[in-house]
Order: structure tokens, then sequence, then C-alpha cells
């Protein structure tokens, strides 16, 4: 095969994920180049629930793809809309980053040091809402920008913390930022976060055999049933949602047990749900816990939560 071209949106972050997804294929005896490319996402400063949501950030990039400019793309998984892409693939998921949030704070303050009033910023409706249930009366603030624009919200005292996935810290080298890493019994993580996608098109067998060496068995079940649990509330309510799918221990071997959440992003309303089901059938479970959610009031948030994209409101993996 000739040079893979590699297309990438051009943060700081995605071209760190790019570079280490190219660094792996070079490893592996392929010649890759990054081609960088700029999206909606990345160039309007308004929030995603009022530019389009889901998939700003990879519509840019799956049009190269289609159109024979680049071999093959990285995304952050939950950047990727549920829906099937017509003519593309998602060929390889490597292995998943550390899925959880976490807080950057001032003073190292911790989510339950922050005095009452201290203000929050994250522009995702999944945070904002988990964050209100917990009840510690924060003002939360919603905010766009980079993972360095974020930080500098703190560091400039614009808002006392911000929250953030702790895989694009990781990803950056940033980690010793976090003043608290936030466990999924008080905010579980959006669908696929702190994974990455490798995607292609569907007709080029040559760059999926190529990129099949990245594939992570475990980290793939588990985005498949997060995913098939957003893909099934996103047909009957348009509450935020968190979800988390662990690989755990069964009696019969190795199943997948899956967390999720759906509520209002005013923190009145909060459902949380578990399931755990047969390791090789991650989207039945996925479309059995949201149908639970569903039958338990999830469909009735509607009116609580405006239509907004299921937490794929930053840039951050």
């Amino acid at each position: 095969m000739t040079t893979l071209r590699l297309g990438t949106r051009r943060s700081a972050l995605a071209t760190t994920q790019s570079t280490w997804v190219a660094d792996r294929l070079r490893a592996a005896g392929h010649d890759v180049e990054l081609v960088e490319i700029t999206t909606q996402g990345d160039v309007s400063g308004a929030l995603l629930t009022a530019i389009g949501g889901t998939g700003v950030f990879a519509a840019e990039i799956r049009k190269a793809l289609l159109e024979g400019r680049i071999d093959v793309a990285v995304h952050s998984l939950k950047d990727l809309p549920t829906a099937e892409e017509p003519g593309l693939v998602i060929a390889a998921v490597p292995q998943r980053e550390d899925p959880r949030d976490v807080l950057v704070a001032r003073d190292g303050l911790t989510l339950g040091e922050l005095p009452a009033g201290s203000v929050v910023g994250t522009g995702s409706p999944r945070r904002v809402a988990q964050l209100a249930s917990l009840g510690l009366g924060l003002q939360l603030k919603p905010i766009r920008g980079n993972v360095g624009t974020r930080l500098g919200l703190v560091e400039s005292g614009e808002v006392d913390a911000v929250v953030l996935a702790r895989a694009g810290l990781a990803r950056l080298g940033l980690l010793d930022l976090v003043t608290e890493v936030l466990e999924p019994i008080q905010v579980l993580p959006a669908p696929g976060q702190g994974a990455l996608a490798v995607e292609c098109r569907e007709d080029r067998a040559d760059v999926r055999e190529a990129v099949a060496v990245l594939e992570d068995v475990d980290t793939r079940a588990r985005v498949l049933a997060e995913r098939s649990l957003l893909s099934t509330l996103e047909a009957g309510c348009t509450a935020p949602i968190g979800a988390l799918a662990e690989v755990v221990e069964g009696e019969d071997g190795l199943e997948l047990s899956l967390r999720a959440f759906a509520g209002s992003e005013d923190g009145s309303i909060e459902l949380r749900r578990s399931l755990v089901g047969p390791y090789d059938e991650p989207r039945q479970l996925g479309a059995r816990l949201a149908q639970i959610l569903l039958e338990d009031g999830a469909a009735d948030l509607d009116h609580l939560s405006p239509p907004a994209p299921q937490d794929n409101s930053e840039p951050v993996s």
C-alpha cells in the first residue's frame, strides 16, 4: 500500500490522538501522513447545541473520506452520531483511555470543597444535569473552547472550576492539573467517552486490513453497548444521557455491565439504571437498558430539557 493519508482535526488534542494512531500504524510497517482538516465545530464559537450538535466535528472529515482525499480518519468516538454513515465503516476501536470526568478547580479544591455559589464551567448538558442533581448549590456556566481555553478560565478566575474528560488531559500530559476524578456514581461519562474511532471507506479492504491491528475487542464491546443505549434513547427522548459499560466476570464467563443516566438539566429529576448481559450481545444490552429508562420516565423528561446533542458539547475525549 502507498502512504496512508490520515485525516484529523487541527486541535492539539485531535492531532495528539491521531499521532498516537499514526505511530502504531508506522510500527506495524505502514507509511502514514497526517492531513489536517478544519471542521465547523473548530471554527464556530457557539455552543454545539446551537450549531448542530452531534457530528459537527466529523462531517468535514467524513466528506474527505468519501471523496478519497484521505484514506483513514481518527475521531473521538463520542463525537460521532450513532447512525451509520453510508459508505463508511469504523474499522478499528483502539484500547480506551479512562472514560471518567475530572474536575480542575482553583486552589486544588474538590467538588465537595467548592463553596455554594461557585461557578463551574461546562458546555455539556449531561454534566450539567448530573452536577445539578448533586445539590451542591453550584452555578453551572456554559462554556466552549479547546482544553487550553477551558483551563485558562480557571486560571483567570472567570470560573472556579471546569469539568473535562480525563482522557483528553491524559493524552495531553496534563493530569497533574486534575483536582478530583469524578466517579461514575456521581457523574457518568458520555457514551463512548475516552475511546477513539478509526474510520475508513467500506470498499477499502486494504485500509481495513491495515488498521485492524489497532482493534481492542473489549473496548469495541463496551462502546457498542453504550452507543446502542444512546441510539435507542435518541428515538424516544432528548434528555441528557450518560452511560458506561464495563467487562465483568460472570458465572459462565465474561459479561457486560452497563450503567446509564437520564435526567433534567435543572437536576430535579434523575434516572439511574443498570443491567448486566452477555458479552457478545452489546447492542441488545444497550437497547434493553434504554427501554427500561424510557419505561421508567426518560421519555417524560423532554419538556424539562431542551433538545441537545447527548454530550458532544466539547471537543474533549
